[in-house]
């Protein structure tokens, strides 16, 4: 077992190496919540990993998915089998995948059962897509794939905002929320997708269909983030969906991403705000 204040600064570092545009909200949060959002930011970016493995046979990442959604299912999952189903692919996986029984130890214990739900079901969902490798063809399966991979990351958020203190928030707004930042990387990350073989855009679909369906799920985000009344929650939202209408913005104007001293920019005016 690891102390809480280790296993705060593993966590914060871990957050930091793997997503910046996450750890920056996450690094305003006040105690309570920063763990909790961290923490389950750090289990899906586990499960993540292992869907977007780039060498894991589909059968080994669709093994390793499901057997981790029936795992999280129960209330008295034990760390020693995780370690026990990683064992075979410690070479294999990276060290926040490997480290995920930490980021559910680093969970706040009334908030554990939310994260591990959606994460449970996004696991499952992950797995799904594997065996379908990826193969959109229409709109009604790319709600699909964005629900599981990101829309299920706005209901867990809404979940904690309920926890923190009783924040109500629409549903569906809230999987629009996450589909929204979603779509923005799968317009940003066309050509490396294509070169792995993979394509997230239904078809007939181009740049303009996808951009109009991102543009529609970030104007419900606005929607999702104005019913809220907590200055902290609205912050944390706020940064991701502000750096990804700068980052779509970018796009239109055929540059491949914004620069660091827009994110500051961003990042600032909200905070200031």
């Amino acid at each position: 077992m690891t102390d809480q204040s280790n296993l705060h600064t593993k966590a914060m570092d871990f957050l930091l190496k793997t997503s910046r545009t996450f750890f920056i909200p996450i690094s305003y949060l006040p105690k309570g919540l920063q763990e909790a959002i961290g923490a389950a930011y750090l289990c899906m970016r586990a499960i993540d990993e292992i869907e977007d493995h780039p060498v894991l046979p589909a059968d080994s990442k669709i093994s390793l998915l499901q057997t981790i959604s029936e795992l999280l299912k129960t209330d008295d999952y034990s760390e020693k089998e995780l370690q026990t189903l990683f064992e075979p692919y410690k070479d294999d996986l990276p060290e926040v995948t490997l480290l995920l029984s930490d980021w559910i130890q680093y969970c706040p214990p009334s908030a554990t059962a939310k994260v591990l739900g959606s994460t449970q079901e996004m696991a499952e969902g992950m797995a799904k897509w594997v065996a379908k490798d990826w193969q959109i063809h229409n709109k009604e399966e790319l709600d699909d794939y964005t629900y599981y991979v990101a829309g299920l990351v706005g209901v867990m958020l809404s979940d904690i905002w309920n926890w923190y203190d009783g924040t109500e928030t629409d549903r569906d707004l809230a999987i629009a929320f996450g589909r929204g930042l979603q779509t923005v990387n799968i317009l940003r990350n066309r050509e490396e997708d294509a070169e792995r073989g993979v394509n997230f855009y239904p078809d007939g679909w181009g740049f303009d269909e996808m951009l109009a369906y991102t543009e529609h799920n970030l104007a419900l985000a606005d929607t999702y983030i104005a019913e809220i009344e907590t200055k902290e929650i609205i912050q944390f939202c706020k940064i991701p969906l502000e750096l990804a209408k700068a980052t779509l913005k970018a796009l239109k104007e055929g540059k491949e991403k914004i620069d660091r001293a827009t994110v500051t920019k961003i990042v600032n005016q909200v905070v200031e705000h």
